[in-house]
């Protein structure tokens, strides 16, 4: 075991926004959380394809012309983990759902962005409620 091993380091996580006809594509853990698909950055990958490859893993969507949103800082005490997350948000042409990770995602929705489920991710929240790094004007 290296020293970095017992180094406690943030993750770098991505985060995708996807929308269509005004409705904000949400995914629901087995735990119940709710989210927008998301992940892990992988090494050597750039934000905006781990963006696309998670929702595409989680949902099958493809996302389209990615913009950033914004960086939330996510500190999940209960879980000892620590996330800086990198968001942003697309479109999709084609709305239809397929559930790829049935072993991380439970459900797949599309919500009105006034009205979305809960209980939510902190993640999620933060980014919703303004509590980001960066600007951020809304889904």
């Amino acid at each position: 075991m290296s020293s970095y091993d017992s180094l406690r380091i943030p993750f770098v996580g991505v985060g995708c926004v996807p929308l269509h006809q005004g409705r904000v594509l949400l995914v629901r853990n087995h735990r119940g959380r709710w989210s927008t698909p998301g992940g892990h950055l992988n090494f050597g990958e750039s934000p905006i394809d781990a963006a696309i490859r998670e929702t595409r893993e989680e949902t099958g969507v493809t996302v389209r012309d990615l913009e950033f949103l914004a960086v939330t800082n996510d500190i999940i005490e209960t879980a000892q983990k620590h996330y800086i997350t990198i968001w942003f948000r697309g479109i999709v042409d084609d709305p239809t759902l397929t559930i790829l990770d049935t072993a991380e995602i439970a459900e797949a929705v599309w919500c009105d962005p006034e009205s979305l489920p809960s209980p939510r991710h902190l993640y999620f929240e933060n980014l919703i409620s303004g509590r980001t790094v960066s600007p951020f004007e809304g889904l």
